[in-house]
Parts: C-alpha cells; sequence; structure tokens
C-alpha cells in the first residue's frame, strides 16, 4: 500500500506529530478499559478527518511503518498470556493476535513503543491485548475528509510475517 499525496509524492508526517496523535488515545487497550479505548480511536478518527488529507496519508504511512518494524520473529513466537492472571494459561499468538498485539504496543504510546523494540521480552505484557481499532482510524478518518474510500497503498506491508528481514526462518 502506498500512500500518494496530492502531488503524487508520498504523504509525509514526522514521527513527532505522529506520536502527539497517537497520544490522543490515552494509553493502551486493556480488557477492562476495551470503551475507553474505542473512545480514544474515534478522537483521533475525528482529529485526523478534521486536518488536512495529507496528514491522514501521512499518518497511515507511519502506522504502517511502525507496526512493521515490530513485525519480527522474536515478537510473533512469543506466546500470549494476562500478565494479570496468573491462571491463564500461555497461548500462542494467531497472525490476527500477533498483529492487533502489535497495534496494542504502538497504541501505548511512544515510551511504550521504544521500550518494546529495545527489549522484545516486553512485547508480552501487549500481546494478549488487541489494537484492532488503531487499524481503522486513519481509514474512517480519510472517508470522512475525503468522501471517498481509503485505497491507498503503504511503503510497508503491516500484515503479520510480512516483513522477511524480520522473519528469516520462514520460507519465501
Amino acid at each position: 500500500m502506498s500512500t500518494i499525496a496530492i502531488d503524487g509524492a508520498p504523504a509525509e508526517l514526522s514521527w513527532e506529530r505522529f506520536w502527539q496523535l497517537i497520544d490522543l488515545i490515552g494509553g493502551e487497550p486493556a480488557v477492562a478499559v476495551c470503551a475507553t479505548f474505542d473512545a480514544g480511536c474515534e478522537r483521533l478518527t475525528e482529529a485526523l478527518a478534521a486536518g488536512p488529507v495529507d496528514e491522514i496519508t501521512g499518518f497511515g504511512e507511519r502506522l504502517a511503518e511502525a507496526l512493521y518494524r515490530l513485525d519480527r520473529e522474536e515478537y510473533g513466537t512469543q506466546l500470549a498470556a494476562d500478565p494479570d492472571d496468573p491462571s491463564d494459561r500461555p497461548l500462542p499468538l494467531s497472525d490476527d493476535g500477533f498483529l492487533y498485539g502489535r497495534a496494542a504496543v504502538v497504541a501505548a504510546g511512544r515510551a511504550a513503543y521504544e521500550q518494546v523494540l529495545a527489549d522484545p521480552a516486553l512485547f508480552a505484557r501487549h500481546s494478549f491485548r488487541s489494537g484492532e481499532s488503531l487499524l481503522h482510524a486513519h481509514v474512517d478518518a480519510y472517508e470522512t475528509a475525503a468522501g471517498e474510500e481509503w485505497e491507498h497503498d503503504t511503503r510497508h506491508d503491516y500484515e503479520s510475517c510480512s516483513n522477511r528481514e524480520g522473519w528469516p526462518n520462514l520460507r519465501a
């Protein structure tokens, strides 16, 4: 998916602005606060829809890149378990579960994201959470602001196991 600005060049959004927008969510998703997380994603969608379309497409690019950076074997092979529930039996992540866990890391904000990048073991605390709503915020904002469907391809594919360098043991 490659996001295209009006002049045909990829839209750019600074990482600083990306994290400012992520902060509108209000923190990582958790089972007890799903409605709060969804409301935070709605705030993000509204803020994006009120701005220029290039900011929306730029946000989509940065989100895809952030998710792509976490698409690595050392994260995806971890087991998902609720750290607050010792009786919860750890289970392997599905492709969707891994994507939603990576989105939960991004939704948790810049500090949490950078900590997980520096120490993959920290991903486990996010792995059972679902940041799925974050994946739709810029798409919904674009459709509201532009009046048409989101049909942009980003430079980075964020679907699970797309980062071939991050999954060296997968067969091509």
